[in-house]
């Protein structure tokens, strides 16, 4: 995991996007999920579950965190993903293909090592991904410090996106533009 995250993705193009802490643990935009990290880089374990059904009940009792959150996928080909490493070799975790989802985010372990590099995982993470409509994120558990540390801080806002296609048009029209009135 890398910049204290990983992510879940469903294409390879990343789009700027904010860092949203209000849960301190996850949050999205279409077609990508951002789960924080304690460590700053290293490795964690990641267990993975997809459902066609919401669970019965939230297994509190090993997990530091727990939090269910809304996630939109365009191409139903939503998986564990890292900024800068390889994607782990974990299962599809939306196979009934697009549309939104609800996973439950599951952590303990963040305030181990929290800033820190682990070579050996520290942080445990378990996911469980089912389709249901968006809704507001549900918090089950909120004990860790790291969490509550990423609470109390202020969202940071998406950079500006990169120009778009019909941008590039404009400005290299305006160049030939110019170009033209600067040749004899």
């Amino acid at each position: 995991m890398d910049y204290h995250t990983f992510e879940l993705t469903d294409s390879d193009q990343r789009t700027p996007m904010g860092f949203d802490t209000s849960n301190g643990l996850v949050f999205s935009q279409p077609g990508r999920a951002v789960i924080c990290t304690g460590i700053s880089t290293g490795q964690v374990n990641v267990s993975v579950q997809a459902r066609r059904h919401p669970p019965e009940r939230v297994d509190a009792d090993a997990w530091d965190e727990i939090v269910d959150h809304s996630v939109e996928t365009a191409t139903g080909a939503l998986r564990v993903t890292s900024v800068m490493s390889d994607a782990p070799d974990l299962p599809l975790l939306t196979p009934q293909g697009p549309g939104t989802y609800r996973v439950r985010v599951h952590a303990r372990g963040r305030n181990t090592a929290p800033d820190g590099v682990a070579s050996d995982p520290v942080e445990h993470y378990l996911l469980i991904v089912w389709p249901a409509e968006s809704q507001p994120d549900e918090i089950h558990q909120h004990t860790d410090r790291y969490g509550a540390e990423l609470r109390a801080q202020p969202n940071r806002p998406a950079p500006p996106p990169p120009a778009g296609d019909a941008e590039d048009d404009l400005r290299r029209r305006t160049r030939e533009r110019l170009h033209r009135r600067r040749t004899p």
